[in-house]
């Protein structure tokens, strides 16, 4: 029985490493396929907004409370495995590892956006510019570190100079999941910044997982420490730039972070009224996907107050996802919030909930077009069906019915109609044939 169990234990492990995604080398990703709501031509989300019509180097900004890299360490290039003990912030940039060099921004979208790639394009990060420690996250136990405000106003400065170029005045911030190096949410971030037309400002959150298969469980630990640095991360963004929304995505065991962060809000807001908790938190879409967190803690998070500091919390679930599988195992059957393989067992209070709380959704990806592709836990990158549902969703924010999902007969569960791109890209074809979107401007200029 200890040789099983040891053996369950190993392939949990090797199916959870799925949560970096696939990958050539520890330091670069291969370029997700192309969101199925571009395949045609007829969408363009970029309208002259790309960094290169501004002259602009491609630059994702990061926060991270990994601790930095010694200038002779020969594992690590910027930021290690190791707790901080604060929040650093930079911005990292990018190049896609080619053959041959891009002669033109045209010749980018052209690999970029061609639903029909045989090859591999491997991205990574070419340079860090590291603005330095965001002075609120200090802790007091590390007197080692200058205090000063100036890391922080360059973040936050940097946020605003993208966000007067874009549509709207969106934040978007991405946390990892588990088994990943610094450079992984950096290199993810960027690739959705891209497939969103470089609308808004989209920041990596880096938090310390070690790229290890025996530290998963350590790693829980950092996941709910890196919590109150990202809270406090939203907290100062919408204290210090001109953001309207603040939109938050977490994947895999990143959605521990998120999860405890969003319950952590509901706390500090609970004795705000509506307006005062809107104006301190602006917290738009909180979605997460593949959810590696008990259900039940969870839903907890949720009665607690978690669901009111959102304007809507999203949950992509999947009851093919192998890694929650064996994650569930590992947990003697506590079931994942990501796959929820047991929700026809759904109580009619439970669903009386759900109709009461419009802003809780569940999206089952299991029949979506590549959703099941691998171990069925990356689908957020390697489905061109759910990249764009969850594309769409953060740059319009659109409901699930304006995406073209349907509910499920009984159930709070929407799931993806055959015909689910033709629904999708007729509705963001009405929005962005509008001279609002052909101008490139949006609400923001009316406010």
């Amino acid at each position: 029985r200890q040789i099983y169990g040891l053996i369950v234990v190993l392939c949990s492990l090797v199916l959870l490493a799925g949560c970096g995604g696939n990958k050539p080398k520890a330091d670069q990703i291969f370029l997700m396929p192309a969101p199925a709501v571009y395949e045609r031509g007829e969408i363009d989300p970029f309208i002259d907004n790309d960094p290169v019509s501004r002259g602009k180097k491609l630059g994702i900004l990061y926060a991270t409370d990994r601790a930095k890299a010694e200038p002779d360490d020969k594992r690590f290039r910027y930021y290690t495995y190791e707790r901080a003990r604060m929040l650093n912030l930079g911005e990292a940039h990018i190049k896609m590892v080619l053959d041959t060099q891009l002669t033109s921004w045209d010749e980018a979208l052209d690999i970029t956006l061609d639903k029909d790639r045989t090859e591999d394009y491997p991205l990574e990060v070419e340079s860090l510019v590291e603005f330095g420690a965001l002075e609120s996250t200090i802790s007091l136990s590390d007197d080692v570190t200058e205090r000063s405000p100036e890391p922080g106003r360059r973040f936050f400065e940097a946020i605003d100079e993208r966000l007067a170029v874009s549509r709207t005045r969106d934040v978007y911030i991405y946390v990892h999941g588990y088994r990943v190096d610094f450079e992984n949410p950096v290199l993810v971030s960027a690739e959705l910044w891209h497939y969103l037309g470089y609308n808004g400002a989209f920041i990596a959150y880096s938090w310390p997982t070690k790229n290890s298969l025996w530290a998963y469980f350590a790693d829980l630990d950092s996941a709910i420490n890196s919590a109150r640095y990202l809270r406090t991360l939203i907290l100062d963004i919408a204290d210090h730039t001109n953001a309207e929304r603040i939109h938050v995505i977490g994947y895999s065991a990143g959605t521990r972070v998120v999860g405890r962060m969003v319950a952590d809000l509901g706390i500090f807001a609970k004795s705000m009224d509506e307006t005062t908790m809107r104006a301190e938190t602006i917290l738009g879409n909180v979605i997460l996907i593949g959810a590696d967190v008990d259900q039940d803690i969870l839903a907890g998070y949720i009665y607690d107050g978690a669901l009111r500091v959102p304007s809507a919390l999203t949950l992509y679930v999947s009851e093919e996802d192998g890694a929650l599988k064996f994650s569930r195992k590992m947990f003697r059957g506590k079931e994942r919030a990501g796959q929820l393989i047991e929700r026809r067992d759904m109580s009619e209070r439970e669903r009386a909930y759900f109709d009461d709380h419009p802003n809780l959704r569940i999206v089952d990806v299991t029949f979506a077009e590549g959703g099941t592709g691998g171990n069925g836990h990356s689908y957020f990158r390697s489905s061109p069906w759910v990249s764009s549902d969850l594309l769409m969703t953060l740059l319009l924010d659109l409901t699930p019915e304006q995406r073209g999902l349907e509910l499920e007969d009984g159930t709070p569960f929407w799931e993806f109609p055959d015909d689910y791109v033709e629904r999708l890209r007729k509705t963001v074809l009405g929005i962005v044939s509008s001279p609002e979107w052909e101008s490139g401007t949006s609400d923001k200029d009316e406010k």
